[in-house]
């Protein structure tokens, strides 16, 4: 029986606190993980969500100290050498930014989100007009209410609000700022749903289809 926790006690899970899961990865790996240059596509400002140690941020900040670089992150293990940039403490499920973004990036961080459709709903909107977002994203890991898979129907209605799905790579991009609706409502998460294709364990998360959430 799957288990459905609500956000707040996912987040003291000791799945989502796991601080061993990349959290010092580099500047570089964002190419390998997301298809991307970061310092092509940040712009003047780049947000990364489930930022880790803060590791890749300072090396984009040493390069680029013109922009305007903010981490966030659900625990505070951030590098000395990281606070050259703005580093904060919260749920990316509940943060929300007071400027727009050029770039907004996500590597595996979605992987232990509850809600991740109403996140990347919410960072679509935090968006430049040309802005990027990218994001590490399993289709397999969000289920119907019944326990199956969300599958191809919900990436149709991704693709219908105007994201990218790579399902082999398993990579989400969208293009430009904008207001986003999913026919999804959000019932809960799993933490306890195994290892995905990382090899680490994830959560799975549940959803009511056919109700459109406003976010």
């Amino acid at each position: 029986m799957e288990r459905r926790l609500d956000d707040m006690t996912l987040e003291r899970s000791p799945v989502v606190a796991n601080c061993a899961m990349n959290r010092e990865r580099t500047l570089r790996s964002y190419g390998r993980e997301l298809g991307i240059d970061v310092l092509t596509e940040l712009g003047g400002a780049w947000l990364d969500l489930c930022c880790g140690a803060g590791r890749a941020l300072a090396e984009a900040a040493a390069q680029r100290p013109d922009a305007r670089i903010t981490g966030v992150d659900l625990t505070d293990h951030f590098l000395p050498e990281a606070r050259a940039v703005r580093l904060v403490t919260a749920s990316v499920a509940e943060w929300a930014p007071d400027e727009p973004y050029d770039l907004i990036t996500c590597v595996h961080g979605l992987h232990y989100v509850g809600d991740k459709l109403r996140v990347l709903a919410r960072a679509a909107s935090w968006l430049t007009p040309n802005g990027l977002l990218a994001a590490s994203f399993d289709v397999a890991s969000v289920r119907l209410a019944d326990g199956s898979p969300g599958g191809r129907r919900l990436v149709a209605a991704l693709r219908e609000a105007g994201f990218r799905y790579d399902g082999r790579r398993r990579r989400i991009s969208l293009r430009g700022g904008r207001g986003v609706r999913l026919p999804y409502r959000y019932l809960g998460a799993d933490d306890q749903a195994g290892p995905n294709y990382t090899g680490q364990p994830a959560v799975d998360s549940f959803y009511a289809e056919g109700v459109v959430s406003v976010h």
